[in-house]
């Protein structure tokens, strides 16, 4: 990882939900340690892998011999099940405060998640954070995280160059995925760090959002 810089510019911004906006471990951690231990896998391998994966992924990645129409089978049961378990679903420190320096400054942004419509709205709210107007969901990728198709498509749809984009995530294959989109990544958490991002904080309140004369976004790291 590059020495943090003191000042990242952009034309956009690019989300990632869970671990960057919302901290959903509790609720993840739940349900993927049932699904490890009905598939009699070691648990700590398995949420070595599901972080920023669509789950279907990370179960192609766990049972490689498995007929991924079975892993899509199961994938929609375990949405589903972490759809209707919002216990413990809490903001980033200084979510609240960022999102809302995006929305009033109108600044473009957009979330980009594994998740589909119901889960991202579900813990969005959970965390009482704004869903953001622009976004892109499971329902609108044809391949998961580290594939870089969902940050293109956010930048596509904002109608800003890749590289003129800033992507924040936590996870290993959500870094992977966006610095093969060409853009540059803010990890966010513990789990960022060893990803070689192209900048590190611990939280969101580590981050300072600007907006410039000239319509760039400026973000001050902390």
């Amino acid at each position: 990882m590059t020495a943090t810089p003191t000042v990242l510019s952009a034309r956009a911004l690019l989300l990632d939900m869970d671990g960057t906006l919302v901290n959903s471990d509790a609720v993840v951690e739940r349900c993927w340690r049932r699904w490890a231990a009905t598939h009699e896998l070691d648990p700590d391998h398995v949420m070595s892998v599901v972080h920023g994966r669509q789950g279907y992924a990370s179960m192609a990645v766990l049972l490689p011999e498995r007929p991924m129409a079975e892993n899509h089978a199961d994938n929609a049961r375990m949405l589903a099940e972490e759809t209707a378990d919002m216990d413990g679903v809490v903001p980033v420190p200084g979510a609240a405060a960022f999102l809302d320096a995006l929305v009033s400054g109108g600044l473009p942004h957009a979330l980009v998640t594994s998740a589909d419509v119901a889960l991202s709205t579900g813990r969005m709210a959970a965390a009482a954070l704004p869903y953001p107007v622009v976004r892109v969901t499971a329902e609108n990728v044809g391949a998961s995280k580290p594939d870089p198709e969902g940050f293109l498509k956010g930048a596509a749809e904002l109608g800003v160059a890749p590289a003129d984009c800033v992507v924040f995530e936590d996870s290993g294959a959500g870094i992977a995925a966006g610095l093969a989109a060409g853009m540059r990544v803010v990890g966010i958490g513990p789990r960022a760090a060893q990803h070689g991002p192209t900048v590190h904080v611990p939280d969101l309140t580590h981050v300072r959002v600007e907006a410039a004369a000239d319509g760039e976004i400026l973000l001050h790291v902390a």
